[in-house]
């Protein structure tokens, strides 16, 4: 079993950044890799990115390459995603997620942190 708690969002300026915190507890071991997700209102949830735990190897969506950085802190069972240069279309709820084996679903979800990009 693994949870998964998310922190960090909140309201900020179109062009402010933010970083999201994903903390894990449980058998974080079991991670393969844990990713970040969001869903604005009336969409539907897409992937933005995702972290290998056990080498790091990272992976983005078109959306937020170049502004977005995903980071793991293996000591703290702590996955972060830096966002910069955000803009009022990254309004949405972010969720993290765990996935327990290579090209499997992603088994455990967090909660979710709201993030409103005001324009």
């Amino acid at each position: 079993q693994v949870q998964l708690v998310e922190s960090g969002g909140g309201l900020v300026q179109a062009g402010g950044s933010l970083r999201l915190s994903c903390a894990a507890s449980g058998r974080t071991f079991s991670c393969y890799r844990v990713g970040w997700f969001r869903q604005a209102p009336g969409k539907e949830r897409e992937f933005v990115a995702r972290i290998i735990w056990s080498d790091g190897t990272t992976a983005y969506s078109d959306s937020v390459k170049g502004r977005f950085t995903i980071s793991r802190d293996s000591a703290k069972n702590t996955v972060y995603l830096q966002m910069n240069s955000l803009k009022p279309e990254d309004t949405a709820v972010y969720y993290c997620a765990c996935d327990r084996t290579p090209g499997g679903a992603y088994d455990y979800w967090g909660q979710g942190t709201q993030v409103t990009v005001s324009s």
